[in-house]
């Protein structure tokens, strides 16, 4: 079996809280399996452990038990981070360079240099479509445009693994498109994703797989087509279908000209599936 992008095993952080007898436990007994080239949301409420499981996938953050690993690698160590790119959920920028500067300055960080460097600076400007404004200081970029050079400072090395916290935060719908589509462009080109979203839409429409916590606990997880699945409920869509076939919709008429176009399971919504995990996470463990 070929190595996961990410595994998570039996991971534990507990915070302990001065003054108080009870500590906090962020994260409990968690397991994840994240296979390369697909896209895994990470959701959950403020307050669920999603961002102290990023940080610890990362190896920001000491885990209390059990391991994290990329690529087979122990993400606490550095080497690990080497196929990772990571655009935090506000992230920080010099406001005083330009979006090409920025990209050259997180290029040279990660050892890139000379006409490489210049290269790929164009490639990624054209791909997170900011070419036209490569010479405009960042203080002058809007909140979409500033997450799109975040970005593509993610992609300067050509990582294996994108680690995206929140990257339609405070985004308007016509920003929030583009870095749902610059995602989708992302696994067209084998590039593993992982990002928390709270913005359910938008998670549905991208995700192949998703993870649901509350508090700190893993409640849902699994395809995202057999999560959101109604049970005993089957839809079907016909071409040229006529209102007695409709309404003998049980029994196949073999001289009509109806045409069975597809058959699935009838889906909820990801927003009603994870209000449902997050409401009654005990039962739902």
């Amino acid at each position: 079996m070929s190595d996961a992008a990410v595994t998570v095993s039996g991971l534990t952080k507990v915070f302990p809280v001065p003054f108080h007898r009870e500590p906090v436990i962020a994260v409990r007994n968690l397991d994840l399996r994240i296979e390369p080239g697909e896209v895994y949301g990470l959701l959950g409420p403020n307050g669920s452990g999603k961002s102290t499981t990023l940080k610890i996938i990362l190896g920001l953050v000491s885990p209390t038990r059990g391991r994290t690993e990329i690529f087979g690698r122990d993400s606490s160590l550095v080497e690990s981070r080497e196929a990772v790119g990571f655009l935090p959920e506000n992230p920080y920028f010099y406001k005083y360079l330009t979006g090409e500067e920025t990209l050259r300055f997180f290029g040279k960080l990660c050892g890139l240099s000379g006409s490489r460097l210049r290269e790929r600076a164009d490639q990624l400007l054209e791909l997170v479509g900011l070419t036209n404004v490569r010479s405009r200081r960042l203080s002058t970029y809007s909140k979409g445009m500033l997450q799109r050079i975040g970005l593509a400072q993610a992609l300067i090395h050509e990582p294996k693994l994108v680690v995206l916290d929140e990257p339609t935060a405070g985004v308007d719908p016509a920003g929030s498109c583009d870095i749902r589509n610059l995602i989708v462009d992302l696994k067209r080109r084998g590039i593993t994703v992982l990002l928390s979203s709270h913005l359910l839409a938008q998670a549905q429409e991208i995700c192949d797989h998703v993870g649901i916590l509350a508090n700190g606990v893993l409640v849902r997880e699994g395809r995202l087509e057999e999560l959101i699945a109604i049970e005993n409920r089957t839809e079907l869509v016909l071409e040229n279908a006529s209102d007695a076939l409709v309404d003998r919709i049980n029994a196949l008429a073999t001289s009509s000209n109806a045409k069975l176009i597809a058959r699935r399971r009838s889906t909820t919504t990801l927003e009603r599936l994870f209000l449902d995990a997050t409401n009654n996470p005990k039962e739902k463990s």
